[in-house]
C-alpha cells in the first residue's frame, strides 16, 4: 500500500536503547540521502515471518550494495522471544543476513503503530515513507517500489526484474481458502485434546511428565506448526501434524500456527 498523497509520513528514530544483533547500531538520520530503508517487524517464531526471510535475504542479497538497508525489528509474540540469546541464536540459525533490533518491550512497535507480523515499512533517501504492507503477500510490488526508492538515488541503476513467487499462493492475485485460526494458550485449552497432566502458564501449558500430549481438535490448513520451549530444546517453530507429544516433563506449548492452502487450480477458492 502507498500512504496518501500529498502526506509526508517521516520514519520514526531507533530508540538509542535498542540491543542489535549483526551491526552495532543504526540511526535514521545516519542513512538518509544515502539509502533506502526497508524495516520488517518480524518474529523468530512466527511461521508467517519465516516464510517471508526468503523474500528479504533475496532482496538484502539484490540491493544491499545499490542503497537499500534492510532492518528487521524482532518483536517478540511469545514470552521467550523476549531473551536476548533466544533471538541471537535463532537469527543465526535461521541464517538472517541483515541487522536485526530487538524490541523486547515493543517500543519500536509502538513508534510505527504496527499492526502484526509480519509488518513491512519503506523509506526513501528523505526517509519518507513510500510504501507499507502488513501480512505476506505483495512482494512483487514490495520490490517495485525498493527499485523506484533505489532509482532516485541513483538514476542510472540497472536493475534486474522482480523474484519469482517461491510458493503458489504467492503469486500476485492469488485467492486463497479461509484457513483455522491458530491456536494461543493457556486461553484457547478447549480446542485440545489434551493426555495427562498440564500446568498453565503465561502464555503457555506445561507438560506435568513424558508423554504428555496435546492434538489441536480440527484444522484446515496447509500445514500446522507447534510453537515449542522448555526441556532443553531450542524456543520456536516445530513442523507438525497437530499434535506434540513431551519428550520430558517441562515441555511447553505455546500454541499452533497454521499456513494456508495453496491456491485451487481455478484461481478461485473452492466453493466461492
Amino acid at each position: 500500500m502507498r500512504p496518501p498523497e500529498g502526506a509526508d509520513i517521516p520514519a520514526p528514530e531507533f530508540p538509542p536503547e535498542l540491543t542489535w544483533l549483526g551491526v552495532p547500531f543504526l540511526r535514521m538520520d545516519r542513512l538518509l540521502g544515502r539509502h533506502g530503508v526497508l524495516l520488517e517487524f518480524w518474529d523468530f517464531a512466527r511461521i508467517n515471518s519465516l516464510r517471508t526471510l526468503p523474500y528479504l535475504n533475496a532482496w538484502h542479497d539484490r540491493y544491499g550494495d545499490t542503497g537499500l538497508q534492510l532492518v528487521a525489528v524482532q518483536s517478540p509474540g511469545y514470552s521467550f522471544g523476549r531473551d536476548r540469546d533466544a533471538a541471537a541464536s535463532a537469527v543465526e540459525r535461521l541464517a538472517v543476513s541483515f541487522p536485526v533490533a530487538l524490541d523486547p518491550e515493543f517500543a519500536v512497535w509502538r513508534l510505527y503503530g504496527n499492526r502484526g507480523w509480519p509488518g513491512r515499512y519503506l523509506f526513501d533517501r528523505r526517509g519518507l515513507l513510500r510504501y507499507y504492507h502488513y501480512g505476506e503477500g505483495d512482494y512483487d510490488g514490495t520490490e517495485l517500489a525498493i527499485q523506484e526508492v533505489l532509482r532516485e538515488i541513483d538514476p542510472g541503476l540497472e536493475l534486474p526484474p522482480p523474484l519469482d513467487p517461491i510458493r503458489p499462493e504467492d503469486a500476485p492475485g492469488a485467492l486463497l481458502e479461509p484457513q483455522t485460526a491458530d491456536v494461543n494458550l493457556p486461553a484457547d485449552r478447549e480446542r485440545l485434546e489434551l493426555v495427562r497432566d498440564w500446568t498453565d502458564g503465561e502464555d503457555y501449558i506445561e507438560a506435568a511428565d513424558a508423554g504428555a500430549s496435546a492434538r489441536v481438535r480440527s484444522f484446515r490448513a496447509g500445514g500446522a506448526w507447534a510453537v515449542l520451549s522448555g526441556a532443553g530444546r531450542d524456543p520456536g517453530l516445530y513442523e507438525s501434524d497437530g499434535t506434540v507429544v513431551a519428550d520430558e516433563a517441562g515441555m511447553r506449548l505455546h500454541g499452533f500456527q497454521f499456513t494456508p492452502l495453496p491456491p485451487s487450480p481455478s484461481g478461485s477458492p473452492s466453493g466461492a
